[in-house]
């Protein structure tokens, strides 16, 4: 092992087990500045995403995985995964909720994902993603200002930090008591577009940020061809003149976040409807130019519905809860912290537990709030424990790749994909922007 492959896991460590803010941006920044040198840049995939709305290519689905702990270790098993299968098209992405719970502001996120390319020896675009900039409908009621406001720093902060993908969910603000099917999108589409504005405003110049929009909240109401109509009209109507759009859109279709756990702890089997997801991908892309539809909570789903997705022309769909269970219920992962991580769940996450909820039913569903307290317990694990669950996971990436047909598809990402390097010369000027040629 090289010199500069032990001084990446060094840096790195030092980065997610600091609690100095300012240490972490001085650690990040010398991560990105070693990223540009070997030719890995964070990215945006707006135009690859418009040439596949213009038909210019066609057959797979793009994998857009959250890695919520271990992601060091799991970033390096999907960079390993994406070389194998010469695949360019795979996006690493974050919730807002996520960001939280588990402890991982966009500035560390970007900086370990980019140092697990480093690692690995991997070159071109790194698509990173805030998957769920969400607007809490109750707040959202009670002072709408407010809720924007703390939304729009989250996604200033994610765009400073190399988070060149952005999706926008304020499909909560669908109001279906209102027989007008434009009337209930009206205030989801009044706010995508807001948000849209902001992100053109903000994002370095050079860039064009891929944005996202959401009609129909997971786990609720399937959504319909007249509602995608609708937001999309209403969208474009409020969209500030001569402005970029969004280049996809998230639709539900049956799923919900984390599957459904029933009382042994197994997940309840799903009925995700494939030709709604057909349809709107196909109305998204012919009549608006997107990139097509976009699937949320898969990554619990059957391993034998994966094909489908590719064959319904579904643009992206999100992965997460999947690879979460995997390493808590990985033979590697030490039974004794998993024990300490459940009896810290009972105490400090108890006001949750809902009702009649067997033990296992509410460890499944909260233990997630338990990976930000926990990180550096996790990250403290001997390497060849990590090393062991990361090999188990990337099994699972390697499948999933396969099944969306994202592989061999590495040659458009290098013809569609500009390689930009972002400088930020002073805090209060504008990032500038180079192409990226040259890099050695």
């Amino acid at each position: 092992m090289g010199r500069r492959a032990l001084e990446v896991d060094k840096i790195v460590m030092d980065l997610i087990l600091t609690d100095d803010t300012l240490l972490k941006k001085k650690l990040a920044k010398k991560i990105l500045d070693m990223a540009y040198k070997k030719g890995i840049y964070p990215s945006s995939i707006h135009e690859f995403y418009m040439a596949r709305g213009r038909g210019e290519f066609e057959g797979f689905t793009v994998p857009a995985m959250n890695l919520r702990s271990m992601t060091y270790d799991l970033a390096r098993a999907v960079f390993r995964t994406a070389k194998k299968n010469n695949a360019g098209a795979f996006i690493f992405e974050i919730a807002k909720s996520e960001m939280g719970y588990t402890s991982q502001a966009p500035v560390e996120y970007t900086a370990v994902i980019l140092a697990a390319a480093i690692k690995e020896g991997y070159q071109g675009p790194v698509f990173i993603q805030a998957d769920h900039c969400q607007v809490n409908a109750k707040k959202f009621q009670e002072t709408p200002e407010k809720e924007l406001e703390a939304l729009q720093n989250m996604i200033a902060d994610s765009i400073s930090e190399g988070f060149y993908n952005i999706d926008i969910d304020s499909s909560t603000l669908v109001d279906l008591s209102k027989k007008d099917i434009k009337q209930q999108q009206k205030n989801n589409y009044e706010v995508c577009a807001k948000l849209t504005q902001l992100i053109r405003r903000i994002e370095p110049k050079g860039i064009t940020v891929s944005v996202g929009g959401e009609i129909g909240e997971v786990g609720h109401q399937n959504s319909t061809p007249e509602d995608l109509r609708a937001f999309m009209a209403g969208y474009k109507e409020r969209l500030r003149k001569g402005l970029i759009g969004i280049s996809k859109i998230s639709v539900q279709t049956g799923t919900s976040h984390g599957g459904v756990v029933k009382a042994d702890g197994s997940i309840a089997e799903v009925k995700l409807d494939f030709g709604t997801l057909n349809t709107l991908s196909g109305i998204a892309q012919k009549e608006f130019a997107l990139g097509g539809a976009v699937q949320h909570g898969a990554s619990t789903l059957p391993e034998e519905m994966f094909h489908k997705f590719p064959e319904n022309n579904t643009l992206e769909v999100h992965l997460a809860t999947g690879f979460q269970n995997m390493m808590f219920d990985s033979k590697h992962f030490p039974e004794d912290l998993k024990k300490r991580i459940y009896e810290w769940l009972k105490v400090n996450a108890s006001s949750e537990r809902k009702e009649g909820e067997s033990d296992e039913q509410f460890f499944y569903k909260a233990r997630k709030k338990a990976l930000g307290p926990f990180k550096k317990d996790i990250m403290g694990l001997a390497q060849e424990t990590r090393d062991k669950i990361a090999q188990e996971i990337e099994a699972k990436f390697d499948f999933l790749f396969k099944q969306l047909g994202a592989v061999n598809n590495r040659q458009l990402t290098d013809k569609y994909i500009s390689l930009k390097r972002v400088i930020t010369r002073k805090r209060q000027e504008a990032p500038v922007v180079h192409d990226g040629e040259g890099a050695d």
